[in-house]
């Protein structure tokens, strides 16, 4: 299927509209509070969402960035109703053009071990594994404890 699709960044009224999107996408964990992500993307200048918008509805949506060295991609998803219209493959060269266009010479992402679709989705666009571990560390201690406890709940529910 394939929609005519425009691309841009997201307006105010639209953050609902993208963070239920990115529900309805499985992409959001409860350990991951993707509106506090959202807040932090629009409160500086070197992070946005994009919104891929088609027959006047949200039908995809991204947030990127960059640190000043590397562009980084969040948070992709497409609409299950839109899907494998080139609705995903033009929100990420979206993201590669606005992280260059800043100076950003290259574009990292997350994906899980677990989520293969997603990995050849990447790799169709020429997207390589890093060979290397990704490693994190809640720096709050009462955040930390929260997340250990929602990543086993979470973890218990879907065995």
């Amino acid at each position: 299927m394939s929609f005519e699709t425009e691309i841009g960044e997201m307006v105010r009224d639209e953050r609902e509209w993208v963070m239920a999107l990115w529900s309805r996408c499985g992409l959001t964990r409860p350990w991951n509070d993707p509106e506090a992500d959202m807040a932090l993307a629009e409160a500086t200048e070197n992070a946005t969402v994009l919104v891929a918008r088609a027959e006047g509805r949200i039908v995809g949506a991204a947030m990127t960035g960059h640190d000043g060295h590397r562009g980084a991609l969040y948070y992709l998803g497409v609409d299950p109703d839109c899907r494998r219209g080139g609705i995903g493959k033009a929100l990420v060269r979206a993201a590669e053009a606005w992280c260059k266009t800043r100076g950003a010479p290259k574009l990292n992402l997350l994906v899980r071990n677990e989520n293969q679709v997603v990995l050849a989705f990447y790799a169709a666009l020429g997207y390589l594994p890093t060979n290397c571990v990704s490693l994190y560390r809640t720096l709050d201690p009462e955040r930390a404890e929260r997340e250990r406890l929602e990543k086993a709940a979470w973890a218990t529910a879907r065995s």
